[in-house]
């Protein structure tokens, strides 16, 4: 089999230095992996799996169900503050009824 000379060989040309961390390396492997795929999808030389994912990205159907999932997250969210809340309004029950046993002679609970 023939070598490849340097000039068939890819380079890769860096645009901004690696992560530091490896969520944001993540990132941007996501990224250059989007970029790819646009590049073969204007050149046509995309695989049919590329195309098929973008397709998907665009139905209807993908659009609910990442409003819906946007929905459950916000609930999600709703619920965790609410049960925040019911924990501090707990503590400040806790303290009024400390300071009422205090003002009426009764000593503190624990006594």
């Amino acid at each position: 089999m023939p070598r490849k000379s340097d000039k068939e060989t890819p380079t890769i040309k860096r645009k901004c230095p690696p992560a530091s961390n490896p969520e944001a390396r993540e990132n941007q492997l996501i990224s250059l992996a989007v970029d790819l795929a646009e590049k073969q999808l204007m050149e046509g030389t995309a695989f049919s799996q590329v195309i098929t994912h973008y397709l998907k990205l665009g139905s209807t159907k993908e659009k609910i169900e990442k409003e819906i999932l946007e929905k459950q997250k916000e609930l999600l969210d709703a619920k965790t503050e609410s049960l925040r809340s019911a924990q501090r309004v707990e503590e400040l029950y806790e303290k009024a009824l400390d300071a009422m046993r205090d003002y009426s002679g009764n000593g503190n609970r624990n006594d």
